[in-house]
């Protein structure tokens, strides 16, 4: 699947969170823990990525599904 991100995710996360990697992102799309709808049209996905010590990575993305806005560790999940 041809995921994309947005130039706020190009510009801003990666910036602000330089150990992120796209094939985490992705890599969370693809095999989530849990994925729920979130307002205004977005979707979140959660993962555990064992590169970042076995931590949960939240990735939002548009309505599509495939286009990556947001990737954070999210230290309050809860299965």
């Amino acid at each position: 699947m041809p995921y994309k991100f947005t130039a706020y995710f190009e510009n801003e996360v990666l910036r602000k969170r330089p150990y992120l990697k796209k094939e985490w992102c992705i890599r969370v799309l693809e095999n989530p823990i849990r994925s729920e709808p979130q307002e205004k049209n977005r979707y979140r996905f959660w993962g555990r990525i064992e590169e970042l010590e076995g931590r949960v990575l939240r990735v939002v993305t548009l309505e599509d599904k495939i286009t990556i806005h947001n990737a954070f560790p999210d230290r309050g999940f809860k299965p």
